[in-house]
């Protein structure tokens, strides 16, 4: 299953529990976990590292190593937040004292690097693209920006009537100082000013004979996966601010993001 629409990825605590079996690749997962207040979550990381990223409220997340605290957002459309860093092959608890949404972005990993707090100043805020294809990229554990073994994951909000995630592109090759393999997860949230639900669309298109292709009319809560393929545009709504979280992660010895723009959509949109 390419798209994923709400619920249809529920599974025990997880409103959204993407993993990599079920996405039928080898290492980007996804997690969506809902704390009422005064409750807490804890689960094994298993062979995989996590980066906790509150959706909305704050929390503590308790690690062998000392407890770090996350002061979290009102909402993805709020600003940047704080997060925390969990590695491989250790037992973790999130407690939210006034309750939240937090996402688990994790990839299958071989190096266990220590727990730490990625703070939310330190994240850099990128604007990218132009007119109608203007958007914002928060590049909090993009490559470049904080130390993790295979995990890349990153933000973006797209003003509504926007485009983003333009020109299309693909990372589905190993091809060394051009192009990196990666699996990738897009997951959905849309703005609903004065409590007006919105939607979006994401567009996935083959790169090779056989290849992903699909169009999905998105909400908040779905999801698309991209295990191959040209991806893009996202395209929000008039009106609707649309937000993604990105997790990709891929078998390359270098954690890379490298990508190949589509030929035929490339002149001044980058």
């Amino acid at each position: 299953m390419t798209y994923v629409p709400k619920g249809s990825a529920a599974h025990g605590p997880y409103t959204v529990d993407i993993d990599p079996k079920r996405a039928g690749w080898v290492y980007s997962a996804l997690r969506v976990v809902e704390i009422g207040a005064g409750g807490t979550h804890s689960f094994d990381t298993g062979e995989s590292e996590w980066i906790v990223l509150p959706l909305t409220g704050g929390c503590t997340v308790h690690t062998e190593a000392g407890i770090i605290e996350l002061l979290g957002r009102e909402s993805v459309f709020s600003g940047v937040s704080d997060f925390a860093y969990v590695p491989r092959d250790a037992r973790i608890q999130i407690a939210s004292g006034a309750g939240g949404r937090f996402a688990l972005a994790g990839a299958k990993c071989e190096r266990r690097l220590p727990a730490r707090y990625g703070s939310a100043p330190e994240v850099p805020v990128e604007s990218r693209g132009s007119g109608t294809c203007a958007r914002e990229v928060r590049n909090f554990a993009s490559a470049d920006a904080f130390d993790c073994d295979r995990l890349i994951a990153v933000e973006v909000i797209t003003p509504g009537g926007n485009w983003s995630s333009y020109p299309p592109h693909k990372h589905d090759e190993h091809r060394p100082g051009v192009e990196a393999e990666l699996e990738e997860i897009y997951y959905f949230e849309i703005e609903a000013p004065k409590g007006r639900e919105g939607f979006g669309y994401q567009r996935v298109f083959p790169s090779r004979e056989g290849g992903t292709d699909v169009l999905a009319e998105v909400r908040s809560g779905d999801a698309v996966l991209v295990p191959d393929g040209w991806h893009g545009p996202s395209v929000a709504q008039p009106g609707h601010a649309m937000y993604y979280l990105n997790v990709m992660a891929g078998p390359g010895e270098e954690r890379e993001w490298r990508i190949c723009f589509h030929p035929d959509h490339t002149e001044g949109y980058r």
